[in-house]
Parts: C-alpha cells; sequence; structure tokens
C-alpha cells in the first residue's frame, strides 16, 4: 500500500451501502443554515457512478414538480448523513443520460425482483466479507505487534 492510499484510508466511510446504477437511494444530508443545522433527505435514481477511492461520487436525479433536479455528491463526504437503499433498479447501462430526456412512464425504471434464495446468498456473501476483512485486520495487527516485539528484543540484545 503507498503512502496516499494509507493516508486517505482514514476518511473512508464504511457505513455505505452497496448501491448501483439504477438503485433508488434515500440521501440525507447536512444543510448548515446560519447557526442551526439541519438533515435533508434527497431521494432519487443514481444516474451515475464516477471515479474510485476516496474521490468517488455519485449523481441523483428526481423529479420535483415537474421538472428534473440532479446532485451530485462525494460518496465519502463528511455531509452525508447516511445513504439509504430504498429499491434496486434493474438497469443494462453504466451511466443512464438518456433518462434526462425521458419524462412521465417511460421514465420510470424496473425494479429488480430477488428471491428469497437470492437475498439470503447476498446476506451471506455480505458477512463473510465483513468476517474476512475483520480477520485480516487481526492478522496485521498481530504480525505489527510481533515485529515491535522482535525490535524491543533486538534492542535490548544490544
Amino acid at each position: 500500500m503507498n503512502i496516499l492510499d494509507a493516508i486517505t484510508e482514514e476518511y473512508k466511510k464504511t457505513d455505505i451501502p452497496k448501491f448501483s446504477v439504477g438503485d433508488t437511494v434515500r440521501v440525507h444530508i447536512k444543510i448548515k443554515e446560519g447557526q442551526r443545522e439541519r438533515i435533508q433527505v434527497f431521494e432519487g435514481f443514481v444516474l451515475k457512478r464516477q471515479n474510485g477511492g476516496i474521490n468517488e461520487t455519485f449523481t441523483v436525479r428526481r423529479i420535483a414538480s415537474g421538472i428534473g433536479v440532479e446532485k451530485t455528491f462525494p460518496l465519502h463526504s463528511p455531509l452525508i448523513e447516511k445513504i439509504e437503499l430504498v429499491k434496486r433498479g434493474d438497469v443494462r447501462r453504466a451511466k443512464l443520460n438518456y433518462m434526462r430526456q425521458r419524462t412521465g412512464k417511460s421514465a420510470k425504471i424496473k425494479a429488480k425482483v430477488l428471491t428469497d434464495e437470492q437475498i439470503a446468498a447476498e446476506a451471506a456473501a455480505e458477512a463473510a466479507a465483513k468476517a474476512e476483512a475483520e480477520a485480516r485486520l487481526k492478522a496485521e495487527e498481530e504480525a505489527a505487534a510481533k515485529a515491535a516485539e522482535a525490535a524491543l528484543a533486538e534492542e535490548a540484545a544490544e
């Protein structure tokens, strides 16, 4: 891991749900108005996801009073309180720019229907990934502790 990745790793959020283009999400944003701070909810479908790592952004589009409104959010921004996944969309593109010209029924995105087995498999895969990450972190901590112990023993021997 290079130095830049090590520095940016601490700023990444870990509580982000897995969502992709076409999914309907509810983004809770911190808004500061003078001295007050409040949470505003922006709900719409994900139009696109860009970049990666700490610079990753996603664009959410919704129709408000008959007018299309798009907002681009940095994924790891401290201003984002939380992201909720409302429903999964069934799309075949990486970016849904063509949806900007659509209105009415043609602007709807089909919902992805998952069976109980698929939902259970998805949850099991997520739990396995979390357990693997915890095991990797524990192994790294043990290796660092052994290295520090060896350095102390070597220093004492001199």
